[in-house]
């Protein structure tokens, strides 16, 4: 039963040479994993001050390092060997926070904060549905179409679209547009997770 998302990201060079960098340090795995949760409050907080091209800027890149601190607690944990028992509690809960942070604020961003609230919901349902299917016994299903590497990947494009929509069109589409997009995919992903979780357990 496999219970870790595939990335290819983690063949990555750069990303072997930190992992073993923080390996080697005095950085644990789980301060990794509660530093995506600063790194994404910072985020957070830089949408709340969109339109501002600054702002939107930095949420992006904010938005990214929270995926590096999500990539790089696992390569430590597991690649470096440094794992500890509460561990897969740090891997799973500052996930969900750090989600819920950032689509809660691109919710007041985009002017419906409703959306936000419900797109927060639903990563967190997603999830929910992906560790339930581990719960049955059956392998994680990671499966988008809008798993959390591809709500953030929304996000970050969103947040630069936004950036360049403001600056030559001087209109704020972008970000509500991409709040959509999220809110439906995230919605489809838990349907098909779902649809999956339910084909296998018919099939024993």
């Amino acid at each position: 039963m496999s219970d870790r998302r595939p990335l290819a990201t983690r063949s990555n060079a750069l990303a072997q040479s930190l992992a073993r960098r923080l390996s080697a340090s005095a950085l644990t795995p789980n301060q990794i994993s509660i530093l995506g949760i600063v790194v994404a409050l910072i985020g957070a907080v830089c949408l709340l001050k969109a339109p501002a091209l600054w702002a939107l800027l930095a949420a992006a890149l904010a938005t990214q390092l929270r995926l590096l601190c999500n990539l790089l607690d696992g390569m430590v944990a597991v690649e470096g060997g440094r794992g500890t028992a509460t561990g897969p509690l740090y891997n799973e809960v500052p996930d969900r926070v750090a989600d819920s942070l950032l689509l809660i604020a691109l919710g007041y961003a985009a002017q419906a904060p409703e959306w936000g609230y419900l797109a927060a919901l639903l990563a967190a349902l997603s999830a929910y549905i992906r560790v339930l299917g581990g719960a049955l016994s059956l392998a994680q299903d990671f499966r988008g179409p809008m798993a959390k590497p591809q709500r953030m990947a929304a996000l970050t494009v969103g947040c630069l679209l936004s950036a360049l929509e403001g600056l030559f069109l001087a209109s704020h589409f972008a970000l509500p547009i991409t709040l959509g997009v999220i809110v439906a995919g995230t919605a489809w992903t838990c349907v098909a997770r779902l649809r999956a979780i339910s084909a296998a357990l018919q099939a024993r």
